[in-house]
């Protein structure tokens, strides 16, 4: 008996000494060799890594889709407002709407009742 040991039963008691121990171990940095999975602490790391990449990943890829989006409205304005201006260019076409336009501002500009004259 002296060289047995007493194999003792779970109780819900010892939950808040074993979360206790797990914490302390967790500060002191011992988690991992309680543990004793300190072999796979490379892969651990590992793991961590590419998950810290994934995540980064997708953010860029949702920060680019964000800017992409912002930019296709800002063209979509962009081409409304040239259409707007492409439509008041080929109204401003016709000469009568030119002439009217010329009166409107006082100006004393007129169509030329005779071609231009060449100087030799």
């Amino acid at each position: 008996m002296l060289g047995e040991k007493k194999e003792r039963k779970w109780r819900l008691a010892d939950a808040g000494r074993w979360l206790k121990n797990a914490f302390l171990a967790a500060i002191k940095g011992e988690f991992l060799l309680r543990l004793r999975i300190n072999k796979y602490f490379i892969h651990i790391i590992y793991t961590f890594f590419l998950f810290w990449v994934s995540i980064w990943l997708s953010l860029k890829i949702e920060k680019t889709l964000t800017r992409v989006e912002d930019r296709r409205k800002i063209l979509q304005d962009v081409e409304i407002y040239h259409a707007q201006k492409t439509v008041e260019l080929e109204g401003m076409g016709r000469m009568s709407k030119i002439e009217d336009m010329l009166r409107e501002s006082g100006s004393n500009l007129a169509v030329p009742a005779k071609p231009a004259d060449k100087i030799k």
